[in-house]
């Protein structure tokens, strides 16, 4: 708790902050996780991963906008983004966050924009992925994706292993034909909503898994757990389930060695590329959200 709240305090610091960027060790360091600040370094670095035989999806970094003017210029970033994977030609879909498009505004602006994003999507048959943010932000996740699943298919959202109600949210998920990426959870979460211990955790990610690959529509494996992919592996064997049917995803600089080894065995392999000027806060709260994700980072960083 005392190294969360620390990780926590320093996403806030401006002094560091401006150290930190301003270090060209530092940002050298931050270049193995995000793809740059600028658009046109994440079209590059998705083209070298397309390149290698994985397929992207783009996030420009930001979220919890504070007015109207923000949450439209965040949706207007994101239109510009479809644009540009769709004049460079890269295989390239995106990731959204509602909070960056006004939902701790009005659920109404929020579901304004990301409208208006997910029209200029259909025009290029872009897949948008509606990312999922901390609990007080599910229901509400859940329910916005649904009704634009019903106006557009191009639409899925992301499904937390470590919350209790997830199974019934992914069983919802799967009669709507939505597409669902599975993650554990990166978020500190109470014990009155959220598994706390790893096996359980690691136990309902399995079993969701296996409910999404059994039924789900094109589902997203997002792990780089090895025992976990190795049962996904052996699971979609055993029960006769196209290896085109079902993707795995990982983040960005973390094991490569990983994500090279699954697409020479013929795997859908996606990287999730964040790119922005707000890389800083990004590293530091992923490492904050869970700090066991610190010796994570540093320990592959090396691989």
């Amino acid at each position: 708790m005392v190294l969360r709240d620390t990780l926590l305090y320093l996403a806030q610091n401006d002094n560091l902050r401006n150290f930190v960027i301003t270090n060209s060790a530092t940002r050298s360091v931050s270049r193995r996780f995000v793809a740059g600040e600028a658009l046109d370094e994440a079209i590059e670095a998705t083209r070298v991963l397309n390149q290698r035989g994985m397929h992207v999806s783009l996030d420009h970094l930001g979220e919890n906008v504070s007015d109207d003017r923000e949450a439209r210029a965040a949706t207007q970033d994101f239109i510009t983004v479809l644009d540009a994977i769709k004049q460079a030609g890269i295989d390239a879909n995106i990731s959204i966050k509602l909070t960056a498009l006004g939902l701790d505004i009005s659920q109404q602006l929020c579901e304004e924009n990301v409208r208006r994003l997910l029209e200029h999507a259909h025009k290029y048959s872009i897949f948008v992925r509606i990312d999922m943010e901390g609990s007080p932000y599910t229901e509400q996740t859940i329910d916005i994706t649904l009704r634009m699943h019903q106006q557009f298919e191009h639409v899925g959202t992301v499904i937390q292993s470590c919350l209790y109600r997830s199974r019934k949210d992914v069983e919802q998920l799967i009669a709507q034909g939505v597409r669902v990426r599975l993650v554990k959870g990166a978020y500190k979460e109470p014990r009155t909503i959220a598994m706390q211990e790893k096996k359980d955790v690691d136990h309902s990610f399995v079993q969701l898994m296996m409910m999404l690959l059994l039924r789900g529509n094109y589902p997203a494996i997002a792990t780089h757990d090895e025992a976990i992919i190795n049962a996904t592996c052996k699971y979609a064997r055993d029960h006769g389930i196209s290896k085109e049917a079902f993707e795995f995803q990982m983040l960005y600089g973390i094991r490569r060695d990983l994500q090279e080894k699954l697409v020479k065995q013929g795997y859908n392999m996606r990287i999730y590329v964040p790119y922005g000027s707000q890389w800083y806060p990004y590293l530091m709260r992923r490492m904050a959200e869970r700090p066991s994700n610190l010796m994570f980072v540093m320990s592959n960083a090396l691989r």
